[in-house]
């Protein structure tokens, strides 16, 4: 595929172009090549699970067509320039990831810039596959089927009474939890908010 047109939609969908989303691009491309498509197939066929969000992001998007929106692109964010590319169809998947020593790299290939940004932006557009990236042929913890679930399947958290989509409910000791109810959430709600039967369950749960 032409490396351009992926990086003028990147950068109007992101206002502007950096070296994360020609990397996410470029990454994308490698591992649907790895996967042996030579474009985004078609039918949700494939399934990218990227380390990080932000610039990098956008960048496997627009490579890859997939987005969190069509349920396609997930987040699992470790802070990492990274990603895994899942056929659903066959279930082989490829993590890819930059070379330890990309930026080191880079400089080679963009010695009439000295700064080390737009350097950065020059190479990663013309540098080699095999030395931008580690390819690595993996396997999924979880079956695709778990990771992506099935739409429309709903049920209500019986501690905070809220709909919990796509098969993500916890059971423990007959109740329907959602996640946060369960386990603790990235939120705590304030002590006069809480609704009675919520601090009676998470009593009950940790008891």
């Amino acid at each position: 595929m032409n490396l351009q047109p992926l990086l003028e939609k990147s950068a109007r969908d992101h206002s502007h172009l950096c070296p994360r989303q020609i990397l996410g691009a470029r990454l994308g491309l490698a591992g649907m090549t790895a996967l042996g498509f030579d474009s985004p197939p078609d039918k949700k066929r494939l399934l990218v699970i990227t380390e990080t969000d932000g610039c990098f992001a956008d960048g496997l998007s627009a490579a890859t067509n997939c987005t969190v929106g069509h349920r396609t692109l997930r987040v699992e964010d470790y802070g990492k320039t990274a990603a895994t590319f899942v056929d659903v169809k066959t279930n082989r998947a490829f993590r890819v990831a930059p070379a330890l020593d990309i930026r080191q790299k880079a400089y080679q290939y963009a010695l009439d810039e000295p700064r080390h940004y737009f350097a950065q932006m020059q190479a990663y557009q013309t540098m080699p596959d095999d030395e931008m990236f580690t390819v690595r042929e993996v396997r999924l913890v979880a079956s695709v089927e778990a990771i992506v679930s099935r739409p429309g399947v709903r049920v209500d958290c019986d501690v905070c009474g809220e709909e919990i989509m796509n098969e993500r409910e916890v059971k423990h000791d007959g109740l329907t939890l959602c996640r946060a109810c369960a386990h603790g959430g990235y939120y705590q709600m304030t002590q006069q908010n809480l609704p009675a039967p919520y601090i009676f369950s998470v009593q009950s749960l940790s008891a």
